[in-house]
């Protein structure tokens, strides 16, 4: 299969089942959102090594948030219920609540499944938090120097998916990294997805396993330029640089239509192949072929 002048590999991206919450964070205007984002979504890429993979689904006008002010939607992925819990609670204490300006909102009502929230950063209070019902959902006042900190009291968690990807072979590490902007930027234009990694991107794509006993994963040797001609290659022969970008959603679907906009955007000239990376679908349940998932779109 071609996209212009872009060989898309007949092969598959092998993804996870994940629990997610979707937090909707407002702020004062776009600086402190800005600052409240950041701060949450740091150390949020994967969950070999962090509490959880978190990034911007969408930023939300003020006509769209529960309090009339600028937000973002945010997505936060782990391997359970309680994962989730862990990292929402202590990213909402920790640079949330710290944040000036931000309340914190629960953007899954209609979960069934719920995880506390503002039931536990309530304590910061010490006594003086204040319980608010508004529309048949509890929050939490927590009074701080700056006025009080807004927090929903739970928040939903729902079953998504982990772990979708492709990989961007260019004939250059410019020609590479514009592509890999392109595909995020079309993914991010997807409903319900995330790409968790710094910039959208992944320089580090692993395997499997490690030579040293202690590690889980380790460098995928047959992506990288420099072992060429030393291990055995995946590479197209043209390509110096070689990035991945990991797409984690709310649902297949959401994986597929989000895989399919960010290869399509980031075909093209320089960029000799995409392909993508799997475990040979020994690990992952959801199993992700890219012919499959273009013809789809």
């Amino acid at each position: 299969m071609l996209i212009g002048s872009t060989q898309i590999v007949d092969t598959f991206a092998e993804a996870f089942r994940l629990r997610y919450a979707r937090l909707v964070v407002t702020a004062h205007d776009a600086h402190w959102l800005d600052a409240a984002v950041r701060a949450t979504c740091g150390y949020g890429t994967s969950v070999i090594g962090c509490d959880a993979e978190a990034g911007v689904e969408t930023l939300l006008p003020p006509e769209e948030t529960p309090d009339g002010r600028p937000g973002a939607a945010l997505m936060l992925f782990g391997f359970s219920p309680e994962a989730v819990a862990k990292a929402a609670g202590n990213r909402t204490a920790q640079c949330l609540l710290t944040c000036p300006t931000t309340a914190v909102f629960d953007g899954l009502l209609g979960a069934e499944e719920r995880i506390p929230l503002g039931s536990h950063v309530r304590f910061f209070g010490d006594g003086h938090e204040k319980t608010k019902v508004v529309a048949g959902r509890r929050h939490w006042r927590v009074p701080v120097m700056d006025g009080e900190f807004l927090v929903e009291e739970t928040a939903g968690v729902g079953k998504g998916v982990g772990g979708g990807n492709f990989l961007v072979q260019g004939e250059s590490l410019e020609a590479t990294l514009a592509a890999v902007r392109r595909g995020v930027a079309a993914v991010a234009a997807v409903p319900g997805t995330i790409t968790p990694f710094p910039g959208g991107a992944v320089r580090s794509g692993s395997k499997v396993g490690s030579r040293y006993p202690q590690l889980k994963a380790s460098t995928n040797d047959a992506f990288c330029p420099a072992l060429a001609g030393r291990v055995a290659t995946d590479l197209h022969p043209d390509a110096a640089a070689c990035i991945e970008v990991v797409i984690d959603g709310e649902s297949e679907q959401a994986v597929a239509a989000a895989m399919a906009a960010g290869i399509r955007a980031a075909a093209g000239p320089g960029i000799p192949v995409i392909s993508a990376g799997h475990y040979g679908g020994r690990l992952g349940k959801f199993h992700f072929r890219l012919h499959d998932v273009l013809a789809g779109d």
